[in-house]
């Protein structure tokens, strides 16, 4: 892992999310933004691939850091935080995994199916609990700091 194979993954993160976010018309302010939290959202993934070798807790912490940037971009651009949260998690979708899934369930290989597919459900899960876990924690912070004020 070196600096220029991080880079590339960031920027493949960023257009993808940009891509979606103009798919599906987020306000033309937002679209950078967007792609700033699917960048790292997929840097993060990847990294923790490439260190640990698991895929949900990659999903994991890259949802929760799309999360956390939506909340947050959401408070600064003054837009809904699922303007900066689906095309922040856009590309961390197992899609190919479900490909596979039906792909064997097609072929008659149950056992490949089951397999590919518990993993693609763990993963699709991850993404859930990241964003609701993101959440929580953001509003909480919110709710301490007016309860200091």
């Amino acid at each position: 892992m070196n600096f220029l194979d991080h880079a590339y993954q960031l920027i493949l993160g960023f257009f993808a999310a940009v891509g979606f976010a103009v798919y599906f018309s987020a306000p033309l302010e937002s679209i950078f933004a967007s792609g700033v939290a699917g960048g790292l959202a997929w840097l993060v993934y990847y990294v923790i691939l490439k260190m640990t070798g698991n895929k949900i807790i990659g999903t994991f912490l890259g949802a929760f850091l799309a999360g956390i940037l939506g909340e947050f971009l959401a408070i600064k651009l003054k837009k809904p935080a699922t303007v900066f949260i689906i095309p922040g998690i856009i590309a961390l979708v197992p899609g190919a995994g479900m490909y596979y899934t039906m792909f064997y369930l097609v072929q008659r290989e149950y056992l490949q199916a089951a397999i590919i597919g518990s993993e693609t459900l763990f993963m699709a899960s991850a993404i859930a609990i990241g964003v609701i876990v993101s959440t929580i924690f953001s509003r909480s912070l919110r709710h301490f700091r007016k309860m200091g004020n």
